[in-house]
C-alpha cells in the first residue's frame, strides 16, 4: 500500500528536524532519505543512507529519526533501513544544502 502524498510530506517534514551533526543540515536536504513509507499498522519505514559508511554518528541519527517520526500521531513504530546503494553523493543535496555548505 502506497502512502498518501500528505502523509509522505508530514513524514519528510518531521525528518527535516533531524540534523546531521557533522554538516549541520537536516537529513532530508542532504538527500540522505531515499524513501518513507507507513503501513496500516502504523509502522513507519525509512530507507536512508549516511554520508559515509564509517559515519560514527549513524546510531545518533537513527535515534533522532525514531524520535522525529514518533511525534506523528499516525506513527506507532519506526523501522530505519540504512542502505549503501545508491551511494550518497553531494549531487543528492538540495540547492539549499549546497548553498549552506558553499558547494557549487
Amino acid at each position: 500500500m502506497a502512502i498518501s502524498e500528505d502523509m509522505k510530506e508530514s513524514m519528510l517534514g518531521a525528518l527535516e528536524n533531524v540534523i546531521d551533526p557533522e554538516l549541520g543540515i537536516d537529513i532530508v536536504n542532504l538527500g540522505l532519505v531515499y524513501e518513507v513509507d507507513l503501513d496500516e499498522e502504523g509502522l513507519a519505514t525509512v530507507t536512508m543512507t549516511l554520508t559515509s559508511m564509517g559515519c560514527p554518528l549513524g546510531p545518533v541519527i537513527v535515534d533522532q529519526v525514531n524520535t522525529a517520526l514518533s511525534e506523528l500521531p499516525e506513527v506507532k513504530k519506526v523501522d530505519v533501513n540504512i542502505v549503501w546503494q545508491p551511494a550518497w553523493s553531494k549531487d543528492m543535496m538540495s540547492r539549499y544544502a549546497k548553498m549552506a555548505l558553499g558547494i557549487r
